[in-house]
């Protein structure tokens, strides 16, 4: 009689340690042979530089951003190039940085000092390539390299040709550095800097 209640402690606690093994089985899961090696499917360089530059490049400077970003900056290429050419930096000073604004500025009283005026015509931008783009705390930088078709000359006050070509296109490359705050709600970028 002893032996036959072993029997039934042995069958009893069989059928726990299975039903214990069910439900792990359906919380964990199982082996089906498909799974990737997880050596393969994790990176091991995990440098502070590259997981850095990786976050910064999703965060603000992904490849959506980056198209909304080019099609802004074409815009604004065009107007600033044919505002500061007919001198009206009026209607483009939301677009520049102070620092650049005296310069155009100055440029334009220059000119006017000088009794010249400047004719340009703007046919096309034919590329743009983004050359650099970084985060220093909230300021985002874009360095853009265009290439642009353009006649332009300017003139003397009795209308004679100083520099340029009334009837020629040239090719034009600039390299301009654009600036803006992650943080602030102006969705403007401002020109801060132009090399030709």
């Amino acid at each position: 009689m002893n032996y036959s209640f072993e029997y039934i402690d042995i069958i009893l606690l069989a059928m726990i340690a299975g039903f214990i093994f069910l439900r792990l089985r359906g919380i964990l899961g199982r082996k089906t042979g498909h799974e990737k090696n997880i050596n393969t499917s994790f990176s091991h360089d995990f440098s502070s530089e590259k997981i850095l530059k990786n976050k910064l490049n999703q965060d603000y400077f992904n490849e959506k951003a980056k198209e909304d970003f080019l099609r802004g900056a074409k815009i604004a290429y065009e107007t600033i190039i044919t505002n500061f050419a007919s001198g009206n930096l009026k209607d483009i000073k939301y677009l520049l940085d102070k620092k650049v604004f005296d310069e155009f500025n100055d440029a334009i009283d220059e000119r006017k000092k000088n009794g010249q005026k400047s004719q340009t015509t703007f046919i096309g931008i034919t590329s743009t390539l983004v050359k650099e783009h970084k985060k220093i705390d909230n300021i985002i930088e874009v360095t853009v390299d265009f290439v642009s078709e353009i006649i332009s000359c300017v003139k003397d006050k009795d209308n004679k040709i100083l520099s340029g070509d009334p009837e020629k296109v040239k090719k034009v490359f600039d390299t301009w550095k654009f600036s803006k705050d992650s943080k602030s709600n102006n969705p403007n970028w401002l020109l801060t800097d132009t090399q030709v």
